[in-house]
């Protein structure tokens, strides 16, 4: 018995050595190992670190329903900013003539993107992008800024780490405030500049006010150029005249639009009826020449209403601060004296939830020649369209803008000639998001739709 069972067992104790052996490999096989930590792509980082905080925030590029999404249709939250960004042709004119797409790989100085971050690069060879970003926030480190700058340069990539992330640490001001340079005064005899001095702005906080301020001039002189400078996060800077000169604000004396608890001051708001478009700059720095032997006549001891608008959407105080020098050329070299066109349409009803294009039609009471044309309206404005009406020109287009911050200043080489009769037609398509019916008013929640411009009598 003994030998028959000898086998027997020794055949199980190594069929369970063999099943011991087994099992602790599969444990060991089971047992979870520690995985290394995935990198996040550089897009990634810059999606998080840059794209969501600072820029895809509510009422800026969140969504479609943000206020603002009409003007630059452009949304950089998660999932959407890559494809809305990356070989995209912008919407801001003047960067798409200079054929930049909003990121174009490879090349940072070619990308809208870049130039818009980058506060320090001085409108890039002189072209006019408009304001740095975020508009009212804290602009991006220097290192933020040589992140996005490296990301473009290498390919713009979706996917892959090809940036030094810890340029995103970096704490170094891009443009501190400090930096702000005076703009330069035309020399003697050869125009004014007009000063309006550094204010402050509080806290999360728009600050909009006006000035009426001298020109300087004891004589009637003709302008045919005009300079604008502004510190950053400026929405933007207007020069008025007046259509009544004997309801005159203070001069020297500062108007605010909003009160300290953010409630509008209704005295203010009421003296804009009295503007008439002068000048006017929503970019930091704009310099404007018109066209060659024009000009505007200033009166003798003429003042302007200067309107300034600054964003603070930090928790720390900014300042605001502007210049504007307007350049004087003799009589003599004037051969025709511009007018400025204020045609104003204020039977304006626009439907809460409704996208609507309302028309008005301005008809000439005398021959005219146009030689530029602007628009205004608020942030409802979707797209601002000025047509011919009436004569060989009838239903041309003369004029597009797509961008209520931003609008176009259209300088036409060969002057638009209108005869007596004959009319511009200005079809301006609103949609208004909000749940609330608006119509025609002075604040920045009412709308408004006026063709500015400078034209010549015959």
């Amino acid at each position: 018995m003994s030998h028959f069972f000898r086998p027997i067992r020794l055949t199980i104790l190594g069929a369970l050595g063999v099943g011991l052996l087994v099992a602790s490999c599969q444990k060991s096989d089971d047992t979870p190992q520690e995985q290394p930590t995935p990198v996040a792509s550089s897009f990634e980082q810059l999606q998080r670190r840059i794209l969501t905080p600072t820029c895809a925030t509510s009422g800026c590029h969140s969504s479609e329903s943000d206020a603002l999404f009409s003007q630059h249709r452009l949304v950089l939250a998660a999932g959407v900013a890559y494809k809305n960004l990356v070989g995209v042709a912008p919407t801001n004119s003047t960067a798409k003539a200079n054929g930049l797409l909003r990121v174009k790989p490879f090349a940072s100085q070619e990308s809208l993107l870049y130039h818009k971050l980058n506060a320090a690069a001085d409108h890039h060879s002189g072209a006019n992008y408009g304001n740095p970003m975020p508009l009212g926030g804290e602009l991006l480190t220097v290192g933020q800024i040589e992140f996005v700058r490296r990301w473009i340069e290498a390919g713009a990539p979706q996917t892959g780490s090809i940036v030094d992330s810890t340029l995103l640490d970096d704490k170094t001001p891009s443009k501190p405030a400090e930096n702000f340079e005076a703009l330069k005064a035309p020399a003697a005899g050869a125009g004014f500049q007009i000063h309006l001095e550094p204010f402050t702005v509080i806290p999360n906080f728009e600050r909009e006010l006006f000035v009426r301020k001298s020109v300087g001039n004891t004589k009637a002189v003709y302008v045919n150029r005009y300079e604008i400078k502004m510190r950053a996060n400026s929405h933007h800077f207007l020069a008025y005249t007046y259509r009544d000169n004997d309801k005159l604000p203070t001069i020297n004396q500062i108007r605010d639009l909003r009160n300290s608890d953010n409630s509008y001051n209704l005295e203010t708001a009421l003296s804009m009826q009295n503007h008439i478009y002068f000048i006017g700059s929503q970019a930091p720095h704009t310099d404007f020449t018109f066209p060659e032997g024009t000009a505007l006549l200033v009166p003798a001891n003429a003042t302007l209403d200067l309107n300034s608008h600054y964003v603070n959407k930090t928790g720390s105080p900014i300042t605001g601060e502007a210049y504007v020098n307007l350049y004087t050329v003799d009589e003599s070299t004037v051969k025709n004296v511009m007018k400025i066109m204020d045609f104003t349409n204020t039977n304006l009803n626009i439907p809460a939830k409704t996208r609507v294009t309302i028309s008005k039609t301005f008809t000439m009471s005398r021959p005219i020649k146009i030689l530029v044309l602007t628009s205004h309206s608020h942030k409802l404005g979707e797209k601002f369209v000025v047509r011919i009406k009436g004569g060989a020109r009838d239903g041309e287009v003369v004029y597009t803008s797509t961008s209520w911050e931003h609008p176009e200043i259209t300088t036409y080489k060969t002057p638009i000639q209108l005869a007596k009769g004959e009319a511009l037609v200005s079809e301006i398509t609103y949609n208004n998001t909000s749940d609330k019916d608006v119509k025609w008013g002075l604040t920045s929640e009412d709308e408004m739709g006026i063709i500015f411009g400078y034209y010549l009598e015959e």
